[in-house]
This record gives C-alpha cells, sequence and structure tokens, in this order.
C-alpha cells in the first residue's frame, strides 16, 4: 500500500513537473493553461484528521488508533483521537465535533452497522470523506473505504482449530458479541460452518456477553455450575475469552477446558503460552487503521483512494505453534 501511494504521487509529481516544462517553452505572457493545470493538480497532504473508535480499555482499539494516529502523524496531519464506547449518539456528537473543526477525513471504527449509517452520512454530505475500520456498515457508496480483516476467513480458522483439539466431539459453549455488530454475526456464522459438520459436537449454550470480559466470566460462571461436563468454549472476541479462561481458572478447570477467542490480543496469546487458551484470530488492527490512513491521504491529495470501497485483511491462527512470534496484532 505504501508503495501504491508513493507511485501515484510520484506519477502527480511528474505530471506538474511536465506541465511547468510545457508552461516554460511558451512566450513570456502566461497563458490560460498552466493555471488550470495547477488548479487540478493533487492538493498537499495536512489538516486535521479525526480518528473515532470503541472504547480503547480495549487493547484492540487502542491499537488501531494509536496506529491510525502515528501513521497520519508520519504523514504530516494533526490528529484528534477519541471513543465512541459503541453508543451511536456520541458517535454523532464526535462527528459534529469533527465537521465543527474542519476535519479533512475521518478514520471510524464504527458503533454501529445500521446505527452509524446516519452519522456516516452526516459526514459524508459535510464533504468530510470518512474510513471505516475493522467494522462495516451496512450499506455502500457513503464511505470512501471500508477495510475490515476477513473475519469469515479468520473464524473458520479458529473453528478449525478448537474442533481438532477437542477430537471433533464434546460439549462446548459458544459466547457471541454485540447483536448490532456485524462481526458478531460473521464470526458465529463461520464457526459453525465448520463446528456443524461434527454431529458429535453439541453446544450445550450459546449466549452473548457483549464484547465484555466481566459479562464473560459471569456468564461462564453460572454456565459451568450447571453443567460441569462442558469442554470448551469458543468465543467471538478475545475479552470475552479472557473473562472465560478466568471464569474456567475459578472453577479450577484450567488445562481440562478448551478456550478459543478472536482478535489476536496480547493477554489472550499469553494464555496460551501459559497453556490456559488453545488459540485466537489474528486480525492485524494496525495494518487495517493504517492502511485507512494512507487511503484517507491519497484521497486528500488526489480525488481517489486507487481502491475498491469494500476491502478484507486475511487473519492469521495463533496457538502454541506460532505465538512466540507474535506482536501487538501482528506476527514476525
Amino acid at each position: 500500500m505504501r508503495r501504491t501511494i508513493r507511485n501515484v504521487a510520484v506519477l502527480a509529481a511528474a505530471t506538474l513537473a511536465l506541465a511547468g516544462c510545457s508552461s516554460g517553452d511558451s512566450n513570456d505572457t502566461p497563458s490560460a493553461e498552466p493555471t488550470e493545470v495547477a488548479t487540478e493538480a493533487p492538493a498537499e497532504a495536512g489538516g486535521l484528521i479525526a480518528i473515532i473508535t470503541p472504547a480503547v480499555s480495549n487493547e484492540f482499539f487502542k491499537a488501531e488508533a494509536d496506529g491510525a494516529a502515528a501513521k497520519a502523524q508520519e504523514l504530516g496531519y494533526e490528529v484528534s483521537v477519541n471513543s465512541h464506547d459503541d453508543d451511536p449518539i456520541k458517535e454523532s456528537q464526535l462527528i459534529d465535533a469533527a465537521i465543527a473543526n474542519n476535519a479533512v477525513a475521518i478514520i471510524l471504527d464504527n458503533a454501529g452497522a445500521d446505527e452509524s449509517i446516519g452519522n456516516v452520512q452526516k459526514a459524508a454530505d459535510a464533504g468530510i470523506p470518512v474510513f471505516l475500520i475493522d467494522r462495516e456498515i451496512n450499506t455502500e457508496g457513503i464511505a470512501k473505504a471500508q477495510i475490515v480483516s476477513n473475519n469469515a476467513q479468520g473464524a473458520g480458522l479458529v473453528g478449525e482449530a478448537f474442533v481438532e483439539a477437542m477430537g471433533g466431539a464434546g460439549k462446548y459453549i459458544e459466547l457471541t458479541g454485540r447483536d448490532t455488530d456485524t462481526n458478531a454475526h460473521v464470526r458465529s456464522d463461520a464457526y459453525h460452518a465448520v463446528i456443524d459438520q461434527y454431529p458429535d459436537m453439541v453446544m450445550a449454550a450459546q449466549d452473548t456477553a457483549n464484547w465484555d470480559q466481566q459479562e464473560a466470566f459471569t456468564k461462564i460462571e453460572t454456565l459451568l455450575q450447571a453443567d460441569p461436563d462442558i469442554q470448551g468454549i469458543i468465543c467471538g472476541n478475545d475479552t470475552m475469552a479472557m473473562g472465560a479462561v478466568a471464569a474456567v481458572e475459578a472453577a479450577a478447570l484450567t488445562g481440562k477446558v478448551i478456550i478459543a477467542g478472536f482478535d489476536g490480543a496480547p493477554d489472550v496469546v499469553q494464555a496460551i503460552k501459559d497453556g490456559k487458551a488453545l488459540a485466537t484470530g489474528l486480525q492485524p488492527a494496525v495494518q487495517i487503521a493504517q492502511m485507512a490512513v494512507e487511503q484517507a491521504d491519497l484521497f486528500i491529495r488526489t480525488g481517489e483512494t486507487g481502491q475498491p470501497e469494500k476491502q478484507t485483511v486475511d487473519c492469521v491462527l495463533i496457538d502454541a505453534s506460532n505465538a512466540d512470534r507474535y506482536t501487538l496484532f501482528a506476527i514476525e
């Protein structure tokens, strides 16, 4: 992606240089043509990029916010970083602030697939391009880009590892994410596309923990008390997986209950190293956030991103075989 941006920038510079040469060959009286070329030339980088994510108390969202901010500053922009806490009303207020502050672009990990459509439209109507990361909205043609992890591919990898670890049989619990989040449904569907092929894999319970660690702990604690024969827990994200790890530890079942998550968070990777969790699907959060900033920069300067609106980046399975090569939401 960096190479693509540099190539476009070089091409734009070359176009300007050629235009300058043409005007230099003309008479001393400047013609209208060079003025028109200069007017249409790509703009320079600069201005405010507003970065809006869910709560940065979650390491995943902090990593994407930090990665986007670092890339924007590297490219010569000012940045503001704020969290909407999965509240569409707060998200709307933050977009209002970005509009009032004359932001040149918004990088947004949105609050809801349907709930955020109006907020993105509001920014677009104000002339501010929006680049979505991590989560999509249920419409196209408003955001300039929607860049997400390939959740189906990554969850498929996790599902396969989970079934293999359980030997293709046993009772398990699934913890799903927030119902308004498209990713919650995509991951669950991908898990079941794999698991449901094995008739001896029995889902004893399926419940949402809304991406929350404490809620996951409470629900798994209750479910384990109700059914001590649970052999596995598969979670829609790593925050819930850590709640499951804590509940399994509290029940003195560590090593007896297989736990899998999704995100590639550092605490779950450490739990894998410690033998408390099986696997996680690594989402390249920093890479995706920086891709969005690079495309925003290109759009600001040229009016185009050079990419389709919908873009996906493949995930990587992290387990005991490669956990030692993990870096922050990436693998060496």
